[in-house]
């Protein structure tokens, strides 16, 4: 196996440190509900996790969760109700999103306010060993002791200096240092500390867990690009500095930024799509398809119709998977090829948009195999294994039925049509899958010789019998109305 390492920039061996595979996992925030960005990021690393064990690792896994923020308080505060309860309100919200997405349950889950100790005991770490000071309340983070600080983003100090200040009522020896422990103000939360009353910076939390939970040097640490800086930035200097290890993550694993235009999807820009909302339309399985059919590095764009594309590839999953094939045929589909690409694939730095494509090369197989009279039923149990890896439920819009008969001679009758008007026929199986990629690919062709009116009728048969055909930057797809 090999994966990329961000600090290195390296697609490197994949080398555990010890007999169990230690990840870390930036968690939410959660003062408001989760959207389609949260859920990218938490199915790429649940992948990662399944896989890993797929493959025979021990994997602990270990997500935090941040109750304790500004704008937590600060929504509490507009509310009138207390940062608790607005943490907790959408920290369960998330969990059950999880759930319904079918992310596994990490192994731990700590929350920040629950870790407040720890916490504390890094800080005065930090303090004892020349890294951070006290100051009116509050503790800042040295950063030019940390001579090798900005690694991870290929930073410089004079680049840094661009930009950084020192807020009102801050008193820090340099702009670039960063807060470690915040004075209490009036109307937020805070906790008793050597320093006075305060509440945690943002970043200390995870050096805190992770050590505490895993070790003061894991395997893997995950999380979306946006956080590279300066918040992992940060997490490396504390954890560093506090343990005197180097490194303290071996593979530093960031996804892509979901788009929703030009601008990628976030809460305080309002540009997003709920992951509730997105979940009354779609299935699970097709933002999963929609997500892995990309390389989990790069950034992705959400558009209706490439989410239309993958609910369409998740229903002929989920056909294929469900279908009820006599048993008794002699001749089997051999499914060890598309087995071997998929390890092959997922070895690569789990490049899942190669694993996908031999996922549904496997159920276009299983289909033609079955129409030859073969046994496909051990090619079926292995696209069942293989998607399982990648968290598919094969559950869904499948449950809904199509007549097959109609669709027949609905294909029959374009056909002899698009004979007379010099147009090639297609296919008349006993597959709607094998029947509806005909009827697609003629309409495709009519269109070319300007038969614009017997392509409408495609269309609109297929409308009468239940199907409703989408034309995408991807191709045209058809789905169930």
């Amino acid at each position: 196996m090999k994966i990329s390492d961000t600090l290195s920039g390296k697609k490197t061996d994949f080398k555990p440190i010890g007999k169990v595979v230690t990840m870390y996992v930036c968690g939410v925030t959660p003062y408001d509900d989760s959207h389609l960005g949260h859920a990218m990021s938490a199915i790429i690393f649940d992948v990662v996790r399944r896989y890993l064990r797929f493959r025979g690792y021990q994997v602990k896994v270990v997500q935090n969760i941040t109750d304790v923020d500004d704008k937590i308080i600060n929504r509490a505060n507009r509310l009138g109700v207390t940062a608790a309860e607005i943490a907790g309100k959408y920290a369960q919200s998330y969990k059950e999103e999880m759930e319904a997405l079918n992310v596994s349950p990490v192994d731990i889950n700590p929350k920040a306010t629950e870790e407040i100790p720890t916490m504390l005991e890094v800080i005065k770490g930090l303090i004892a060993k020349g890294f951070a000071y006290a100051a009116n309340g509050s503790v800042y983070y040295r950063v030019k002791n940390k001579t090798d600080y900005g690694k991870l983003s290929r930073r410089k100090f004079d680049t840094m200096m661009v930009g950084a200040s020192v807020e009102p009522g801050e008193e820090k020896e340099d702009p670039l240092d960063f807060v470690l422990w915040k004075a209490a103000k009036p109307g937020e939360p805070s906790w008793e500390s050597p320093w006075g009353k305060g509440r945690p910076g943002w970043h200390i939390e995870c050096s805190a867990m992770s050590t505490k939970y895993l070790g003061e040097q894991i395997d893997i640490h995950g999380g979306g690009t946006d956080l590279v800086f300066p918040h992992h930035e940060n997490e490396i200097a504390q954890t560093e500095s506090y343990t005197g290890k180097v490194p303290f993550v071996k593979y530093w694993m960031h996804n892509g930024a979901l788009q929703l235009g030009a601008e990628k999807m976030s809460k305080s820009l309002g540009n997003l799509v709920t992951i509730r909302d997105f979940l009354t339309k779609h299935t699970p399985d097709s933002f999963r398809i929609f997500v892995l059919g990309s390389y989990y590095r790069s950034p992705l764009t959400y558009t209706e119709e490439a989410v239309a594309a993958a609910q369409s590839g998740a229903d002929r999953l989920v056909r294929v998977v469900n279908k009820e094939v006599a048993a008794g045929k002699k001749k089997a589909l051999e499914p060890k090829p598309y087995y071997d690409r998929f390890i092959e694939a997922m070895d690569d730095d789990f490049n899942t948009p190669q694993a996908i494509a031999a996922l549904f090369d496997l159920a276009r197989d299983i289909n033609r195999a079955e129409e030859e009279g073969m046994n496909a039923g051990k090619a079926r149990e292995t696209l069942k294994e293989l998607g399982g890896i990648l968290g598919l439920t094969f559950e869904g819009k499948a449950e809904a039925t199509i007549d097959i008969e109609p669709l027949k001679k609905l294909a029959s009758a374009i056909n002899q049509k698009a004979k007379t008007a010099g147009v090639s026929a297609g296919a008349v199986a006993d597959d709607i899958e094998t029947i509806m990629a005909s009827l697609i690919s003629m309409r495709k062709e009519l269109r070319k010789a300007k038969q614009f009116n017997l392509a409408d009728e495609i269309r609109d048969g297929l409308s009468a019998i239940g199907i409703a055909l989408e034309d995408t930057a991807q191709g045209t797809v058809w789905k169930r109305k």
